[in-house]
């Protein structure tokens, strides 16, 4: 789970990573036998049977940085991801975070562009709310509205889901799956794992390649598997 790749010395919610981070932890990946894809791709070969050497990259928000900076060092280490972005603030910016510098987040054409290059677009709701705490009507916007906005916008379905701060409960994952997503994307979900409730490691700066291999192993003990994935 990466958020923003760029300037990361004013970073109160630690969601940034440098370029030269980014480009070394792809490169841990790779010199493991590992490639990171979107999760669309990792579900699909786990249906199948694989996918034991690959690995779910996701960008959290959307920010406009991903294109400048995550985009090509994806494309040299050959991996692929996927992007929630919120169609409900195109070229905004991250106003939902009260400290911090603001970041801004793509447009439309910065999407599509991402889109194009082959990176799975999938939706963190309209506009970065906590799902648990919406009513009836904020809920649907979130989920089925930010799905149709954004199939239009990509012209192409939109498979994948991301809950913003990462919470979930038993309503919010029953209106994903109400939407038509075939997934999403959580953090640490306990019951509630499953194909609309996926767990996620965080990856930050500090992130050297001991930590990820610390992180890749106590992912398997402290959350649980999805079943039926």
């Amino acid at each position: 789970m990466y958020h923003s790749v760029g300037d990361c010395s004013d970073d109160p919610y630690r969601i940034t990573v440098t370029p030269d981070r980014l480009d070394a932890q792809l490169g841990w990946l790779r010199r493991r036998g590992l490639r990171g894809v979107s999760v669309a791709e990792l579900l699909a070969a786990r249906a199948r049977g694989g996918g034991r050497d690959l690995v779910g990259l996701t960008f959290d928000d959307g920010y406009a940085d991903f294109i400048e900076h995550a985009l090509p060092r994806l494309r040299h280490w050959g991996c692929g991801a996927t992007l929630f972005v919120l169609p409900g603030r195109l070229g905004g910016d991250n106003a939902w975070d009260p400290l911090g510098p603001r970041k801004p987040l793509l447009t439309a054409d910065g999407i599509r562009y991402a889109a194009a290059e082959g990176i799975e677009i999938g939706s963190h709701g309209l506009t970065h709310v906590d799902l648990t705490k919406a009513d009836d009507t904020a809920l649907k916007a979130e989920t089925a509205d930010s799905r149709s906005l954004l199939s239009e916008l990509i012209s192409a379905p939109v498979s994948g889901f991301c809950y913003p701060y990462g919470t979930v409960d038993a309503r919010a994952a029953d209106a994903v799956r109400a939407a038509g997503y075939a997934y999403g994307c959580a953090i640490d979900p306990g019951p509630l794992t499953g194909p609309h409730a996926l767990p996620r490691v965080h990856v930050g700066q500090r992130d050297t390649t001991v930590r990820l291999l610390l992180k890749t192993r106590l992912h398997r003990l402290r959350r649980r598997c999805a079943t039926g994935v």
